[in-house]
């Protein structure tokens, strides 16, 4: 096998500025780095992985957390995530956490520290503060997507404003009797998203006026299931029916609509349905949403790690002393024709 020293002769150069153009770590003249870089084209040197990692203390891998992957949403922010990574010459190794507390307790406690690797990226998951010390105690860049995290720089979008703005789209167009599916605490998530997602339809219809009629609003599980049998009791009583229903996620929305279609009812001349998240299903349907673009999430957030890693941004939170502050992230309304003005 080609080795650095032979590197080193084609481009005319000591074997040590072969090791920093090709590592990209430390200082060498353009020049000097394009020519290292065609040596080692023409005769096929590969930096090994290992010795890199001996030599720089760094293993060129992310360690990236997730709670499960059967939901579109994880699966998404992952590729996001990859895709960045692997621009900057970073691999990834993923933890699912979905075999339950056992699982999950492994990984904090074991496998991520055995310290194999650089940094660390933590995807909807609320941390106790155990696992947060736990991951302090790596010494390595940690940032969280999703919410706040004790001591963690963090991205996410703001829950509440979303729903209220898919709300606020509805009461735009006039309705007044708008249904809730989604969000209570029977059914709260890590970091009470469902709760924060009611709380935003609620504050639209303050907003405007419109008092709240708890009869209207019901809680589910965020499946398809869960959305259509709560639709169906919203529906199912005429002199109560909402002429629109907020769902806290696109998946019960679609369950929404396919309940009014059940029980004869035309979308959207009969029922208006909103939902947020942006699932790619969504526009089969016709759905309005609230797009939050998981797969750009995960570009962000892979980016601001690999940022830390480079040291082009300060460490934001060093001690596990309170959460940081969630950077927002940008959603959007996306209207559909799943949504129209109520008739007269």
């Amino acid at each position: 096998m080609v080795g650095i020293d032979e590197v080193a002769e084609r481009a005319r150069v000591s074997t040590a500025t072969v090791s920093r153009a090709l590592s990209g770590r430390g200082y060498v003249a353009e020049g000097t780095r394009a020519r290292v870089h065609e040596a080692a084209r023409e005769l096929g040197y590969v930096v090994s992985a290992g010795a890199s990692a001996l030599a720089s203390g760094r293993t060129r891998n992310v360690g990236v957390v997730v709670p499960f992957l059967s939901h579109w949403f994880f699966s998404a922010v992952v590729e996001g995530a990859q895709s960045a990574l692997q621009e900057h010459g970073y691999d990834l190794t993923l933890y699912n956490l979905s075999g339950g507390a056992d699982a999950r307790a492994r990984v904090f406690d074991d496998l991520l520290l055995r310290q194999r690797v650089d940094a660390v990226l933590a995807i909807g998951l609320e941390l106790t503060p155990e696992e947060a010390g736990r991951l302090h105690s790596l010494r390595k860049p940690v940032v969280g997507l999703g919410g706040p995290l004790p001591g963690v720089p963090a991205l996410g979008i703001d829950d509440r404003a979303a729903v209220r703005l898919a709300t606020e789209h509805l009461i735009g167009l006039g309705h007044e009797r708008i249904g809730y599916i989604g969000g209570s605490a029977d059914f709260d998530l890590d970091f009470h998203l469902p709760t924060m997602r009611q709380l935003g339809y609620r504050d639209a219809l303050t907003e405007a006026g419109i008092e709240i009629d708890p009869r209207i609003e019901r809680g589910a599980d965020f499946t398809l299931r869960g959305g259509n049998d709560a639709a169906k009791q919203l529906l199912g009583a005429p002199r109560n029916r909402p002429t629109a229903i907020v769902a806290a996620s696109d998946v019960m929305a679609i369950g929404a609509i396919l309940a009014a279609r059940e029980l004869g009812l035309n979308i959207p001349s009969d029922l208006s349905v909103t939902g947020l998240d942006g699932i790619p299903d969504g526009e089969f349907f016709g759905l309005t949403t609230v797009a939050q673009y998981p797969a750009e999430q995960g570009r962000h957030v892979a980016q601001l790690l690999i940022d830390r890693l480079a040291g082009l941004v300060e460490d934001e939170a060093t001690s596990s002393a309170g959460p940081a502050l969630a950077r927002e992230l940008p959603v959007e309304l996306i209207v559909r024709e799943s949504t129209a003005r109520p008739r007269p």
